[in-house]
């Protein structure tokens, strides 16, 4: 549906253009909803299911638009190969999960990428003018709102017994066939390591990136035994650097017990040494003041008056 020539679409800053989005023609629900879109050109990103030039970025999602009703919406301005809804804008996350575990999804407005089979789609819904807004609900395609919306994801959520068991039944039929490959290839490689009667493996020349030569038991079994003689000898290393080292520190120890103990005789010593000096001084103060006494004595009684 192409625009008229009076009819042009409006463009907001960021190359973004505004699409007006009404639930129903009904008269109740005449308020318009926003969108904004423009084409999808992040060349740094590797997806593949995003390509360029067919991919329509759309920001502003209501809850109620779901991926049906997103493809059902823009299906008029061409054909579309997938829709993907996602919270935020980025890389797509792929799961590896079955469909039957179904994550909780918010109830927020989010971002949708739709990639359309031409770019002409992407250049149609770039030009589609705001003033014709895009119908959610129709009669041909009703949307369900309230209780009815509810009632019908309960029932999508239950699974048919029957389906879950086909699924059930092809998942272990791929793990069983995992496990016999994985079976053969050890069987393949236990018949290369088999030695000879002399303990020779035949090596041979393989192609670049590949194991030629696997490692047999009996030289997995030396290669441990030398790993735990050299953890042993690491063990017996460390405990003689820990005897060493516990030597010494009794030595020094010991030292320093004995240093002390001699500066603690010597001080005694030194102590008992100067404390007999003093008194050998003081008794020789003493004598000799009891000498000079007695000469000062005997100087009086010799002494007499000679006036002439």
């Amino acid at each position: 549906m192409a625009p008229s020539g009076d009819q042009q679409a409006w463009v907001i800053p960021g190359g973004f253009t505004v699409l007006s989005l009404r639930f129903s023609e009904d008269e109740a629900h005449a308020a318009l909803h926003q969108l904004c879109v423009k084409e999808h050109r992040i060349r740094s990103e590797s997806n593949t299911h995003r390509p360029l030039e067919r991919t329509l970025f759309v920001l502003n999602v209501p809850p109620y638009c779901t991926q049906d009703v997103l493809r059902h919406v823009f299906s008029r301005f061409g054909a579309i190969e997938s829709v993907e809804l996602c919270e935020k804008p980025g890389a797509s996350e792929s799961s590896d999960t079955s469909g039957y575990f179904r994550p909780a999804q918010t109830q927020c407005f989010r971002v949708a990428y739709i990639v359309f089979i031409n770019a002409s789609g992407v250049r149609s819904a770039k030009r589609h003018p705001h003033t014709l807004p895009l119908i959610v609900s129709c009669a041909e395609r009703p949307v369900r709102t309230g209780v009815h919306k509810w009632i019908q994801q309960y029932s999508k959520s239950l699974v048919k017994a029957s389906s879950l068991q086909q699924h059930i039944d092809q998942f272990m039929n791929e793990f069983d066939r995992r496990k016999e490959e994985e079976a053969e290839l050890q069987k393949q490689e236990a018949e290369q390591q088999q030695e000879d009667e002399e303990g020779w493996v035949k090596v041979a020349k393989g192609s670049r990136g590949a194991k030629t030569r696997p490692h047999s038991e009996r030289a997995n079994q030396r290669t441990l035994q030398k790993e735990d003689r050299k953890r042993k000898r690491k063990e017996l290393l460390n405990f003689y650097s820990w005897q060493h080292r516990n030597t010494q520190r009794e030595r020094e120890c010991v030292c320093v017990c004995v240093c002390v103990c001699v500066c603690v005789c010597l001080l005694n010593f030194y102590s008992w040494q100067h404390r007999n000096t003093q008194r050998e001084h003081i008794a020789e103060l003493r004598k000799k003041f009891e000498e000079d006494k007695q000469r000062i004595a005997v100087l009086r009684a010799q002494r007499k008056f000679r006036p002439f």
